[in-house]
């Protein structure tokens, strides 16, 4: 069945004037709004919505989100009928008033969902709680899943689950640094008894994480003539910047490498032992 506002792999039923037409099924012949070589019987893979002229069309461009996916767009004008958004398309995504939240300015990104409204048309909405549900069900702990950073919190990062799900990042396990709309990969960390998700960046296990980084410092006091002035005093940030890893990994994995005779802990930082 035919879907209004996502891809859909179509079949070439005519070509006049020359347009490539399509079987629309029940919504009719849907012509292709772009210039594209192809023959009767190709079938190709198209983005369908309603033009500005209230007829279907297809065109074989990618907007930056389907309906009812989760975007960071940007705002390009504001207007009597409400905002725009650049989405990729020509024709730019109108984000109405009684979707808004807040005072929107024209260059700056907002965080939406897009939607069909009651004529079909696609149009998007800041209102994110009017789609995004709190309680996810099927699914596992370890699961992959598609993160969008929300927001920010005292716990961490409020981030949506596969453009469905509300779930949280906590931020003593996060080891990098996130912005809103960031789009991620992770791994569902607990699903809690009352359905809502814990979400982490890695799976990677804890002893093998610290192993990882004991070779990483190894090699990098290697390149820098055998000294690196870091300690376990050193701010996170400082240590996170240089290793990629939270100041807890490091101090496992230097307090490993000193426990092993292969580096010397000074008050300035570490050096590597003599041979």
């Amino acid at each position: 069945m035919l879907e209004l506002g996502k891809f859909n792999t179509l079949s070439v039923s005519e070509l006049r004037d020359g347009q490539l037409f399509f079987d629309g099924g029940e919504m009719g012949e849907i012509a292709l709004a772009d210039k594209a070589t192809g023959q009767v019987g190709d079938s190709l893979r198209v983005f369908v919505y309603i033009d500005g002229k209230n007829q279907i069309v297809a065109t074989t461009q990618t907007p930056r989100a389907q309906v009812d996916e989760v975007a960071w767009l940007k705002v390009v004008s504001l207007s009597h009928a409400g905002a725009f958004l650049d989405w990729g398309l020509p024709k730019d995504l109108l984000l109405p008033f009684s979707e808004q939240k807040g005072k929107l300015v024209e260059g700056r990104n907002v965080l939406v969902r897009l939607f069909l409204d009651e004529h079909n048309r696609i149009a998007a909405s800041m209102l994110l709680d009017d789609f995004i549900q709190d309680e996810a069900f099927y699914y596992k702990d370890g699961q992959a899943v598609d993160l969008i950073v929300a927001d920010f919190t005292e716990l961490g990062f409020k981030v949506v689950v596969d453009h469905k799900y509300w779930g949280v990042l906590y931020k003593n396990e996060v080891f990098q640094p996130l912005k809103r709309g960031q789009k991620l990969k992770g791994f569902v960390k607990k699903v809690r008894p009352d359905r809502r998700l814990d979400v982490i960046l890695s799976l990677e296990k804890y002893g093998v994480r610290v192993d990882g980084t004991a070779e990483k410092i190894l090699s990098t006091l290697e390149k820098h003539g055998g000294y690196v002035a870091l300690t376990d005093k050193s701010p996170p940030e400082v240590i996170y910047d240089t290793f990629a890893v939270s100041k807890k990994v490091f101090k496992q994995a230097i307090g490993g490498l000193y426990k092993q005779r292969r580096i010397v802990i000074e008050d300035n930082g570490i050096r590597l032992a003599a041979k």
